[in-house]
Parts: C-alpha cells; structure tokens; sequence
C-alpha cells in the first residue's frame, strides 16, 4: 500500500509544481518537458531496462537451472543452512532458496550488477513458493529484499571506472568509505527487519557469522591497505570480479557434466523462465519510472535539495555535503538519474574534489529502491509489500549519514 501512496503522491505532487511555475513563474514549457519526459522513460523503461534484461535474465537463470540440477544450490544451501535458518525461519532448512540467495547476496558483494538482478529474481521466485498469501509479501521475502537492497559491496568497480574516466588520480581511493556504507546500511536493515520479525541476532550462530563477515571485511581492507598499492587494488578489483563472474557458470557446467545431466537443454529450460519474467515486470517497470521522471522534471528534487542547503545554512556547520543532497534524494528513485548527478559533479568540480569523493561515496552506498520493490515483487505478483520500502528506506539513512559522515573522515 506504502508504494501505491507514493506512486499517486509523484504524479499529484509533480502537477501542483508544474502548475505553480506555470502560474506564478511563466513556465510555459513545464507541462511540455514533463510530457515528453514520460514518453521517454517509458520507452526507455522497455528499450533500455526490459529489452536488456531479457538477454542477462536468460543467460542467468538458464546457468542456476544448470545449477539446481548439479546440485550446486542445494550445497550452497547447506552451507548457509545454520545461519539463513535464523535469519529466514520460514525457508527450511537446505531449501534451494537459501543457496540462490546466497548467489545473490556474492554477486552483490562482487559488485556484478548484470548477475545479481537474475539471481535475485530467481531467489525471490523460490521464497514466493513457500509464501502461502501470494498477494502478501512474507517475512522471509522482506529479510531478503531489504538485505539485497542495501547492497553491501566490497568491490565497488563500476564507481572506480567512472573516477578513472575523469582522470582521478587516485580512482581506488573511494574503496573503504563504499565497504563501511554499504556495511553500516546492510546492519541497520538487518536491525530494523529482526525487531519487526522478533529474530534473535545475538543467537550465537547469528553473531557468529555476522563477527565474521566483519572479521573478514576488516581483514580485507587492512590487508589492502598496507600490501596494495592503488593500481594494484584496482587490477584486482576488475580481474578478480571477472574471474568470479564467469567462473561460476564454468563450474555450475563442470558440475553438470559430473552428474551426466544434458547441460544445454538444463540451460534453454532457464533461460525460458528468464524471458517469461523479464516480460511479466515491464508494467511495472514503465508505471514506476513515468511516476519518477514526473516527479524530477517538474524541479521537485532540486526545490528538496534547496530547502535543505537554506535549512542547514542557519546553523554553524559545514554546509558543503548539501551539494550532493540530489543524489541521495534521487538514488531511491532512479539509477540512472542518480549516476547522471554524480558524473556531473565529477565533471564539474574534479573527481578527487571533496564533491567529487563525496559524490562517488554516496552513489555507491544506497540503492534504486522503489525500483528494486516494483521489480522484484512486480515479478512475482506481490501486491502488498507490509514494511518493506519504511525497512529500505531506514537502511538508505544510516547509509547515507555514513558515507557524508565517512566522506568528511577521508576527503574533507
């Protein structure tokens, strides 16, 4: 109900602005811009977006169709049995939807954007499986979203390949503040979904595995710190990124050679689910972005952004972080709006500015939220989402209060 709010509110609030600024202010294109904007994001939410995806969801879920029959899912699942078991009391114990979960949670830590999507979504088809209300969103399906959402990154490659294309010197240095971010919005939406689920995180399984995610991102960011130098975080970032991207389909095949099963014929099987769900989202997809271009076209961000920089602006503080304010009010809503924002700051003021750092920082810590909740649920029919985008939401402030807070640590 929360989105279907908001979705009219984008459209009503958007009109109201483009009427004040044609009435008081003479903007007579206003109503044009905003109507052309929505021919082009729908066009682009089936050409760019949809299209696309049907390539990449094709190819991924016919490789975890290879998966599932080499019994690569079900291992991962026993793997992460104990500890998705807390976390996910409704998936039992070595389910298939404990392993693609875990694929997707790797893809996202690896910063494979193109892999995690299908694998998120093959993920949530299997917790729709166990959903008993299909129209309802489940406790196991809100833990799962919002966990994905958040995004915990530890190679933030796209980020560090768009400083280097604006000559930073120093394209890497963005690395830790993006783990600590990313690390703190992950915490905080674990925290908020566990007390609205009653799950216990100081169950010692649970904290077992959560002192040792940590354990491991402190390991790897000393370890990189003191023994790589910046070129060499970034060549190992890109080469070992794509090692992992196509060494998991090689193994998924070698798995299924292993177990005489026809790999080829596993794989079409997948990639036909692929194509039937990239199809089924594009309603979704063109209701959400026409209502965000709406709602950014009419200058609605920028008057945010502005309110927000005279806001601060009465008190004795640093007021520069309020530059980059539009990202973190627009990342929720658009992907490619927020990335738009960030190169532009990139360009303007230097990509090892403080704006700059500051920009990269903080569109690499929150995620396309309503984006995510139209695409994942869209695909598989959930029409009530309960506290799902409040739970995001949460998880996108502490992430972005971190990676202002974080970006003043290093750069300011």
């Amino acid at each position: 109900m929360a989105l279907n709010y908001i979705w009219v509110a984008f459209f009503l609030v958007a009109f109201v602005i483009a009427l004040i600024r044609l009435i008081f202010f003479g903007d007579t294109e206003i109503f044009k811009m905003m109507a052309e904007g929505t021919f082009d994001s729908a066009k682009s939410s089936v050409m760019d977006i949809a299209l696309p995806l049907v390539g990449i969801m094709s190819l991924w879920l016919g490789i975890m169709k290879i998966g599932e029959k080499a019994g690569a899912i079900n291992f991962l699942s026993r793997i992460v049995g104990p500890f998705f078991s807390r976390l996910f009391p409704e998936v039992p114990q070595n389910h298939p939807a404990a392993g693609q979960m875990m694929l997707n949670f790797s893809a996202n830590l690896l910063g494979l954007d193109n892999a995690a999507t299908p694998l998120g979504l093959k993920a949530m088809a299997g917790l729709q499986e166990l959903n008993k209300d299909k129209e309802t969103a489940s406790n196991a399906q809100i833990m799962f979203l919002v966990l994905h959402a958040s995004g915990l990154t530890i190679l933030p490659i796209a980020i560090i390949a768009q400083r280097a294309i604006y000559h930073s010197k120093d394209p890497t240095d963005i690395f830790i503040p993006c783990i600590v971010a990313t690390f703190v919005a992950t915490l905080a939406g674990l925290i908020v979904v566990s007390i609205k689920q009653k799950i216990n995180l100081f169950d010692k399984v649970v904290l077992a595995w959560l002192l040792g995610i940590t354990g491991f991102i402190a390991v790897l960011i000393w370890y990189f710190t003191e023994y790589l130098n910046k070129a060499q975080i970034s060549g190992f970032s890109a080469v070992f990124s794509n090692i992992i991207y196509l060494g998991i389909p090689v193994i998924f095949i070698l798995g299924g050679v292993r177990k005489k099963i026809n790999v080829f014929e596993a794989f079409v099987e997948g990639a036909k689910e692929g194509f039937e769900v990239s199809v089924k989202i594009i309603p979704y997809l063109v209701g959400l972005l026409v209502a965000v271009s709406l709602f950014r076209t009419c200058g609605a961000l920028t008057y945010l952004g502005d309110g927000f920089r005279w806001f601060f602006g009465h008190f004795n503080i640093d007021t520069r972080f309020t530059d980059v304010l539009p990202i973190a009010f627009i990342r929720p809503l658009s992907g490619s709006g927020a990335r738009a924002l960030m190169l532009d700051n990139l360009k303007h003021f230097g990509a090892d500015s403080f704006i700059g750092h500051m920009s990269s920082v903080l569109y690499g810590t929150a995620d396309t939220t309503f984006y995510i909740i139209a695409l994942y649920f869209g695909a598989v029919g959930i029409k009530h989402t309960r506290y799902t985008l409040s739970a995001m939401l949460i998880a996108d402030f502490f992430g972005i209060i971190t990676a202002i807070s974080i970006s003043y640590l290093f750069f300011g």
